[in-house]
Parts: structure tokens; C-alpha cells; sequence
């Protein structure tokens, strides 16, 4: 695992980086983070509502998540992720929807749910609380509080690369390469 967060962390803050140099809108490490966030929820809230009841089962093979379980997952994880950055108890396990949300009508409520409990975060952060220092979750020791919620849409958008798969074999074009 530590080998795979270095990886998000490293990626995340790449993206950080060419999004605050390219755009002055984003002078600030707090505005990048809510910048990164925003791209990474609409893909992620886009695509479960894009794909129909009947291919919320769908896996490529036996022993990955069906694309169901992977936005449940995404939004588990995303409550406690942004529960740290809050300071926070999560209000729900990591695998509470995994677990307990089924059809796509659960999973989708989990998705926007979790998303707005996650945006209350993002819009909370100044460059000043992003480096306070907290308690992370998963047992990952102290860190910023900042760092959560990096991990957190590195986390959506790790996840949004399976889904993207997932649509791509169903032969959708997935929200990102889309026209907006």
C-alpha cells in the first residue's frame, strides 16, 4: 500500500503542479486541491449515472469488482478520506456501501452523498488548514490535513481509470473524453 499511495501522491501533486502553473485562478495549494477534486468527482458522479441498471454487475473478469462495487468502494473510502481532513469519526466504514448498497439506485445516492460530504471538506481548506497536521486515516500515521484529500481524489480518479475501462468495453465513450 505504501508503495501504491507514494505513486498517488506523487501523481496527484504532478497534476497539482501543471494545473496551478497552467491557470491563475489557481495561485494557491488549496485552490489546486479543490481544482483536482472537482475534475475527479464529476467523472466519477458522470459515470454512475451513465451506465444502466443491468451492467451495474458487469466485471471483465472474475476476479476484479463489478463496476457497482467499484463506485461503492470509491465512496466509502471517500467518507473516511475527507472524514480526516474534517476531523472527523466517518459516518461510514470504507466497505459500508460495498457491503450494503445494491442496484444502482443505492450506489448512485452513496456516490452524490459521499461527494457532498466530501465537498464540504475541499471548500473548508485554506492554504493555512491544509498544513495543519492530523491524524490520517487508514493508519497511515500524522500528516497535513491537506493530504487526505489529495490522496482522496487520487483515490476517485485511480478508480475512474477502471470504470473508464468498464465503459470502454460496453462500448460507451466515458464522461472525460466526451465534449463539454
Amino acid at each position: 500500500m505504501r508503495a501504491t499511495t507514494a505513486f498517488v501522491w506523487a501523481s496527484v501533486m504532478a497534476i497539482a503542479v501543471t494545473a496551478t502553473a497552467q491557470t491563475p485562478a489557481t495561485a494557491s495549494a488549496s485552490a489546486a486541491l479543490k481544482q483536482g477534486w472537482n475534475s475527479a468527482k464529476v467523472n466519477i458522479r458522470e459515470s454512475a449515472t451513465m451506465m444502466d441498471e443491468a451492467n451495474y454487475t458487469f466485471k471483465p473478469v472474475d476476479t476484479v469488482r463489478t463496476y457497482g462495487q467499484i463506485l461503492a468502494h470509491v465512496a466509502g473510502a471517500g467518507y473516511v478520506f475527507c472524514s480526516a481532513a474534517k476531523g472527523e469519526k466517518s459516518p461510514y466504514e470504507e466497505d459500508h456501501f460495498e457491503k450494503n448498497a445494491t442496484g444502482k439506485a443505492a450506489i448512485v445516492k452513496a456516490v452524490n452523498d459521499a461527494i457532498a460530504y466530501c465537498d464540504s471538506a475541499y471548500e473548508a481548506m485554506t492554504d493555512v488548514k491544509a498544513a495543519e497536521t492530523i491524524d490520517l486515516p487508514f493508519g497511515m500515521g500524522k500528516g497535513s490535513r491537506s493530504f487526505p484529500l489529495t490522496i482522496n481524489y487520487g483515490h476517485f480518479m485511480e478508480h475512474y481509470g477502471n470504470i473508464v475501462t468498464y465503459l470502454r468495453i460496453k462500448g460507451m465513450v466515458p464522461p472525460s473524453s466526451r465534449s463539454r
